[in-house]
């Protein structure tokens, strides 16, 4: 059921995803899309550009679509003049809506000040209810923190590229933190990092999870 639901998740390139969840499409830091998307449920990490992008919320958002994001994210896009059903979360929090989960988990940095955690910033374990259960943690704009420590989750989107995130290398012991079943790197291929920094954590993990690198 795992692997199967790998099937359904889509990468549109730096930290931005798409899944498909039962009868919902789930949008993850929607950012410079170069392919038409419907959501149903959008997700946005933070605030910065290349993850709360108003025109790029404005592209997938359909009517009654639920927004799941942090304070100033959610500031942002009403300054934008974008409206909806806007629920703003922190760290712990937990929004329900009929078969999926989204539980708001720590994002930060830990050495280097770009995604300080006096901001509240966040990833996202999504819950794929009535598909066994299937838990995806959505890492944000992070560092390896101590909070992955406690993770169960079932597959991972970890940041690779280092500079502003984890470095591939700290994402391969952010892996062996978490243990999920498939990990899926991000955050490489458009600001920052390449797709050998993809290659090098799926290398890295041999024997020790599967790691998928999508193509947009």
């Amino acid at each position: 059921m795992i692997k199967e639901m790998v099937s359904n998740i889509r990468w549109l390139g730096h930290d931005g995803f798409l899944i498909k969840a039962n009868d919902k499409n789930i949008v993850i830091d929607p950012y410079e899309l170069d392919k038409a998307v419907s959501a149903d449920i959008i997700l946005i990490s933070h605030e910065h550009f290349d993850h709360c992008s108003p025109d790029d919320v404005a592209k997938v958002q359909k009517p009654g679509a639920v927004i799941i994001t942090e304070a100033k994210s959610a500031a942002k896009l009403a300054a934008a003049n974008l409206s909806g059903d806007v629920r703003v979360v922190k760290p712990g929090d937990t929004v329900t809506l009929d078969d999926i989960t989204v539980t708001a988990v720590p994002a930060y940095n830990t050495n280097k000040n770009f995604h300080p955690k006096d901001n509240a910033w966040i990833g996202f374990v999504v819950t794929v209810n009535n598909v066994n259960n299937v838990k995806i943690y959505h890492a944000g704009d992070t560092d390896l923190i101590p909070e992955m420590e406690g993770l169960d989750v079932d597959i991972a989107l970890l940041p690779v590229s280092g500079t502003y995130v984890m470095t591939w290398e700290e994402a391969v012991e952010a892996v062996k933190k978490i243990m999920p079943e498939i990990a899926i790197p991000m955050h490489y291929g458009g600001i920052v990092g390449t797709s050998e920094d993809a290659e090098n954590f799926k290398s890295a993990l041999a024997g020790v999870c599967d790691v998928v690198v999508l193509k947009k």
